[in-house]
């Protein structure tokens, strides 16, 4: 469906993520990865989706002297929003466990924004979702970053490994786009832009 009005352009996805791949594979959307280094800062007035909304748009506009007529580029930034504070991806094994410690217990916003434009237009949104932890034990937490390594990954978890098992007691909106992508809004965007 989506395939077969997106056959006059081509997919540029700037994400290394294997979940955000995985999610246009699921698509059915044929697509190529294109990445280029960027530096993920913001203004420190940002808060909760406009820190998101700036990293995809940021993200975006590097591309712009990579992209051609008939291509239409994806970019995508996620933070776990706990606290009124970013938790991005973690430092190193410490950052980590102090992540995961603080959001034990809790509920924090998983923030997704999307940015798919192509030479003509750009559209910006973003996904919001409720994630509720049960209590973890100090030893959960240090299974899980010895075993499962999450130092890529926003609030240092990724919900479809062992974590999202025991740890998740609710979620509340798109667990896809916990996962990395909201899927479903990609999906409508995509279908207008073609």
């Amino acid at each position: 469906m989506l395939r077969e009005k997106l056959q006059d352009h081509k997919i540029v996805l700037a994400s290394g993520s294997p979940r955000r791949q995985q999610f246009l594979r699921e698509l059915d959307v044929p697509f190529e990865v294109r990445l280029k280094d960027v530096e993920e800062i913001y203004p420190d007035t940002l808060q909760g989706a406009e820190i998101t909304d700036f990293l995809a748009e940021l993200k975006a506009k590097s591309m712009d002297d990579t992209l051609s007529d008939d291509e239409i580029l994806i970019t995508s930034d996620t933070i776990v929003w706990y606290n009124g504070k970013a938790l991005g991806k973690p430092k190193d094994h410490d950052d980590a466990f102090a992540m995961l410690k603080a959001l034990s217990g809790n509920t924090h916003e998983v923030i997704t924004s999307v940015c798919i434009k192509n030479l003509d237009k750009t559209q910006v949104f973003n996904e919001t979702t409720k994630v509720t932890f049960n209590t973890l034990s100090d030893d959960e937490i240090k299974y899980y970053l010895d075993n499962y390594k999450p130092f890529d990954k926003a609030g240092s978890y990724g919900i479809q490994e062992w974590i999202g098992l025991v740890a998740i007691a609710k979620i509340e909106g798109s667990y896809a786009n916990v996962v990395g992508m909201p899927v479903d809004k990609v999906y409508q965007h995509l279908s207008k832009f073609a």
